[in-house]
């Protein structure tokens, strides 16, 4: 059977070109996380106790999981930026999946997991007008799924600045006491637990044509099997990885296709102050991949990057713009949206968009893409 031939069974009883034999194979190579079985969580049902640690601005609660006793750390947050709704919603699964576990699974007993699943659950609260809206649609194995609305997501998107942007607003120093004090109370739940062996911080992207993988630059060499599978992983589901080359802007590198350095607050500042924006570049205090690194030891760190809608590289409607990769980029496609849909009615707005090629990315696959990126993750740390 050639790669990429469907496969009828159990898994796929539909035989959609989608599910294929590479992707098989990337599924028998887990040895960690059984993937399905996390989307299959529902946390209301089987709920772990939380710690709370502290409150966001507004006052809400800040909480935290730890799970397992293994001598290998791994750090977990999700939702620093208001407007990434994906990664908190799947850590929650995750926690779920962890505590129906019994203590002698080697998820528990070779790791101890610290996970903070919504670090801004302000942010989550402005959004939710349009991250509690999702229409129907299908995953790349043609199961039910959800996603969410680009023409609500437009209209209704709030997104903090720098210097209230919480991945960039960990303590400089021990007495940085002026950081937001979600960064504070995180800070202070991983200082105790520190030093880390793993920390990945899963984020989102508005509009992107595919997946974006960030590395630790000096993993760079040591991750090579892992970004082979989950490029595979990526391709095999129907999806291209976003092949991005920023060569060395707020510290991205590329390293090879699907994949770059992370970004890095001094990268950030030095930035801003080459545009002459001083006051900006002021803002920025180091990320959670910086202020885990500065625990000790070599942790691997990582950020994961889905798009919630997908995008082509090249425009499908005379008046849509061309997908430019970069900032400016993806200011002027937000911007066409944005007049796009004012005054139009919703069904009307869907259709230009989807015209112009533009689709909304399966929350399920982005979450598959998460935990895979994790699983590629585990095994490369131990």
């Amino acid at each position: 059977m050639e790669q990429g031939e469907s496969i009828k069974g159990p898994e796929n009883p539909s035989g959609r070109l989608g599910w294929n034999l590479l992707e098989a194979g990337q599924e028998l190579m887990h040895h960690f996380l059984d993937i399905e079985t996390i989307l299959a969580q529902d946390p209301q049902i089987n709920p772990v106790r939380a710690e709370i640690i502290g409150q966001s601005r507004q006052g809400r609660p800040l909480r935290a999981f730890t799970l397992g006793h293994g001598p290998s750390r791994i750090s977990l947050i999700g939702g620093c930026h208001a407007d990434e709704p994906v990664g908190p919603a799947m850590l929650e699964k995750l926690v779920a999946y962890l505590g129906t576990l019994p203590k002698t699974d080697p998820l528990l007993s070779e790791w101890r997991w610290h996970v903070v699943p919504h670090v801004n659950p302000d942010g989550a609260v402005v959004n939710a007008s349009w991250s509690h809206l999702t229409l129907p649609t299908t995953d790349h194995r043609n199961a039910s799924d959800e996603a969410y609305d680009l023409v609500a997501y437009v209209q209704q998107v709030v997104r903090e600045l720098p210097g209230d942007d919480i991945e960039f607003g960990f303590p400089r120093h021990a007495t940085d006491f002026d950081a937001r004090p979600e960064n504070l109370a995180v800070a202070g739940f991983l200082q105790a637990e520190g030093p880390f062996h793993l920390h990945a911080s899963f984020h989102g992207m508005g509009l992107a044509p595919g997946p974006w993988f960030l590395l630790e630059p000096s993993w760079a060499d040591r991750t090579v099997p892992m970004r082979n599978a989950l490029r595979d992983r990526v391709k095999s589901m129907g999806y291209r990885p976003m092949d991005l080359d920023r060569k060395g802007e707020k510290g991205f590198r590329r390293i090879d296709e699907g994949f770059s350095t992370r970004p890095d607050s001094e990268a950030m500042i030095a930035h801003f102050e080459a545009l002459g924006d001083h006051e900006t570049a002021t803002r920025f205090r180091p990320s959670s991949m910086e202020f885990v690194r500065r625990l000790g030891g070599d942790p691997l760190t990582l950020v994961s990057e889905m798009p919630l809608f997908l995008v082509p590289e090249s425009a499908g409607s005379a008046d849509a713009p061309r997908f430019e990769k970069g900032t400016e980029g993806r200011k002027r496609l937000l911007a066409w949206l944005q007049e796009l849909v004012s005054g139009m009615p919703p069904a009307v707005a869907r259709q230009r968009v989807e015209e112009a090629g533009i689709r909304a990315m399966p929350i399920r696959d982005q979450m598959r893409l998460q935990l895979a990126f994790l699983d590629q993750a585990l095994l490369s740390a131990k």
